[in-house]
């Protein structure tokens, strides 16, 4: 009977499922009865034909449905166009009547009934409508499963000719067909119970269903609990909460499985006296109880509440029928998933860190969100890890996939990486190490990740990372920049390809500055490029507010809680505590390796960003050109590095000051070189370049240094 291969499952678990391995065999079919007289040399198909009639056999295990002649010509079809399917009669049976035969023949089932019929319209090979009418026998075997319903389909549009069914206009029959194409397509996209109840309690919800309001609830341990309600019933709390019986109507529906309809105030009151004392709460005038049964299983009730008396139509109580359950399916659906998804989120955060350690000098502030898609779960995750000598190591990283195995491979490779840094290895030692241990898993999934040896006594910063975001530094004056940071392939991938190998980026952290470490949940948007999420994360920071943990909740709830952000994010803040005495001047640190060719090119960016921050205008250009000559001669004339510094001095007026520190301990000199020379003038532009200069020494080695003043708003 019914048509919507959608639902074959619901029906085979509601006559109890299939046959288990083992089981006893079928008893053979009962004989169908006896046979009605017909005019000799004439068969019972050909019969039935003459009178517009046939019949349907259905294998309730195989799911074999066979149709004679006489039932191929109800339907309108060839014998070609059937293949011994219900899905074959798809083309003829609209998407509602098939809703609605299969909450006929679910209930039929369920209530132990020996039969079941209904009335529904096909649409003819020329788009005709016509009223047919089926009946089927429910056989069943020993047990009292159901194993087969075989019976007969007639044409019915002559015998309907003065019935109400045939009285309902196609403007309200397209009303119906809408309503219930929209409820479907609106719960096939909810994934949880509280999306479904979204859906349903969304301004307008109720009226598309054809009411005026809505109670739903769920039942689990002999109680109903209510749900979702419009209005929300908060003014009657006793309600929505309760033990599972008869006094009152949703209770009642779920409890009898029978679906009830009131079409007067008097009448509710009536068949529940239990309301009487919450009359002035209830403004129902008609209403349909209609129990929500998924997996022979009573999962809950739903009402929906007309506040104008209306008489259920037999139409009417087969529209509600229908929607009861494509409501049921969708939340045992959505509680199917959110039982998932606890598992799955449980799972995810026993393998977060559950404390934060205290650090020495600093403070760290975290954030972990799931994803709003999927099992809400994810491969994102951080860490901070004590180090020896005081120092302390922060990490953030990000397993490919949103699923429990990604959260699994995040948890393996988070524990592995930890234990590698804790052994005090250097940042490129440790994402070596942990590459190699994720290609050994027997996994297919690579991760990004960016490890920290932070010294916050000095505030150097050792970094390394593997495919993932750089760090964010930003000072205490609220200046923001993306330093260089140079890095390798994702984790798992590099060692695949041979370039396990992670070069180290030193960077300097100032008293009062905060490094932010996140993952690319917190900056990509669906339909958006990621420089823009950058920009905005960029001028997130630089706005938000002072403290660390209030910084962290408004990036949180300003760039990862907006509509459309699908993937997790992790998010972590790391802070040098400012020094006494004031607010920390603005000044970045940067490294140059001697043996790297691109270190000064690197640099030169790095000083050019910060000075496009520092509005430094003119200046700009003749500093980085002083800062090319300096870094160059502490590369060429020393054994070692240059550690770049760039501050900028408040005034009147302001300054920038430039400092190039190298370890030798011979001191500049300056010289005349001849019309010819082709070295020699460094210091000679240095001095012509900047305002002042000089030579300090530092320890083992020196420190050149030179200031630039900046042009206020009207010049120099």
């Amino acid at each position: 009977m019914t048509v919507r291969s959608r639902y074959g499952a619901e029906l085979g678990r509601a006559r109890g499922g299939g046959r288990c391995a083992g089981a006893a065999p079928e008893p053979p079919q009962p004989p169908r009865g006896r046979e009605r007289p017909h005019r000799p040399g004439i068969a019972l198909p050909d019969l039935l034909a003459l009178n517009r009639m046939g019949s349907f056999d259905w294998n309730l295990d195989s799911g074999a449905f066979d149709l004679d002649p006489g039932g191929l010509a109800v339907f309108d079809l060839r014998p070609e166009e059937f293949d011994g399917t219900r899905l074959s009669l798809l083309p003829r049976v609209p998407q509602e009547e098939g809703y609605r035969l299969d909450a006929v023949v679910v209930q039929a089932i369920q209530q132990g009934r020996r039969s079941c019929a209904a009335y529904f319209r096909i649409r003819c090979r020329d788009g005709t409508p016509r009223w047919t009418h089926a009946q089927g026998r429910i056989l069943r075997n020993g047990s009292g499963r159901p194993y087969r319903m075989a019976g007969i389909v007639r044409e019915a549009t002559a015998e309907l000719a003065d019935s109400a069914l045939l009285n309902i206009s196609d403007e309200e029959r397209e009303r119906q067909t809408r309503l219930v194409q929209w409820t479907t397509a609106a719960l096939s996209r909810a994934l949880s119970v509280e999306d479904v109840t979204d859906v349903l309690t969304a301004p307008g919800g109720p009226l598309r269903l054809g009411a005026d309001a809505l109670v739903l609830g769920l039942v689990e341990n002999g109680v109903f609990d209510v749900i979702a309600a419009t209005p929300p019933l908060d003014d009657v709390p006793e309600l929505l909460h309760m033990p599972l019986d008869r006094t009152l109507p949703l209770s009642d529906a779920a409890l009898t499985r029978e679906p009830s309809y009131v079409a007067s105030h008097e009448e509710l009151l009536q068949r529940y006296p239990r309301l009487r004392p919450y009359v002035r709460h209830i403004s129902i005038r008609s209403a349909a109880f209609l129990p929500l049964v998924a997996q022979d299983k009573v999962i809950g009730a739903l009402a929906l509440v007309n506040t104008e008396a209306k008489v259920y139509t037999a139409e009417d109580r087969n529209l509600a029928l229908a929607l009861a359950g494509v409501i049921a399916q969708s939340l045992q659906r959505a509680t199917l998933f959110d039982q998932e998804r606890e598992i799955a989120t449980g799972l995810q955060a026993s393998m977060l860190p559950r404390r934060i350690p205290a650090i020495t000098g600093g403070d760290v502030a975290v954030r972990y969100h799931a994803a709003r898609t999927g099992r809400d779960v994810g491969g994102d995750w951080y860490d901070v890890v004590p180090l020896p000598q005081g120092r302390t190591g922060v990490v953030i990283g990000d397993v490919q996939g949103h699923d429990t195995h990604a959260a699994a491979v995040m948890g393996q490779l988070r524990i592995a990486l930890r234990a590698f840094a804790g052994e005090g290895h250097p940042p490129q030692t440790v994402l070596g190490r942990a590459s190699r241990f994720l290609a050994e898993l027997e996994t297919e999934r690579f991760a990004t990740c960016t490890y920290i040896q932070a010294d916050l006594t000095s505030g150097v910063l050792h970094v390394a990372r593997a495919g993932h975001l750089e760090p964010l530094l930003v000072d205490g004056e609220r200046h923001a920049h993306w330093p260089t940071v140079r890095g390798g392939l994702p984790l798992g991938l590099a060692t695949v390809f041979g370039e396990d190998h992670y070069p180290e980026t030193q960077l300097s952290l100032e008293p009062g500055s905060t490094l932010l470490l996140c993952t690319d949940g917190l900056v990509e948007q669906p339909g958006s490029d990621i420089l823009t999420g950058l920009d905005a994360l960029t001028g997130a920071v630089r706005d938000g507010p002072g403290e660390l943990d209030e910084l962290a909740d408004h990036l949180s709830d300003l760039l990862w809680e907006r509509p459309g952000s699908p993937d997790d994010m992790a998010l972590l803040l790391l802070r040098r505590l400012a020094e006494p005495g004031g607010p920390a001047t603005p000044r970045i640190r940067l490294h140059v390796h001697q043996a790297d060719p691109t270190g000064p090119a690197e640099v030169r960016a790095e000083l050019r960003r910060m000075l496009d921050q520092w509005r430094a205008g003119e200046v700009a250009g003749d500093l980085e050109l002083v800062a090319t000559e300096l870094i160059t001669n502490a590369l060429r004339h020393t054994d070692s590095g240059a550690l770049v510094s760039l501050e900028l001095r408040s005034g009147p007026p302001d300054r920038v000051r430039l400092e190039v520190e190298d370890r030798s301990s011979h001191w500049p000199r300056r010289r005349t070189p001849g019309e010819t020379a082709t070295t020699g003038r460094g210091l000679l532009l240095v001095e012509a370049l900047s305002d002042r200069w000089g030579a300090e020494a530092r320890g083992a080695g020196k420190a050149l240094w030179c200031e630039f003043t900046v042009p206020g708003p009207e010049g120099p």
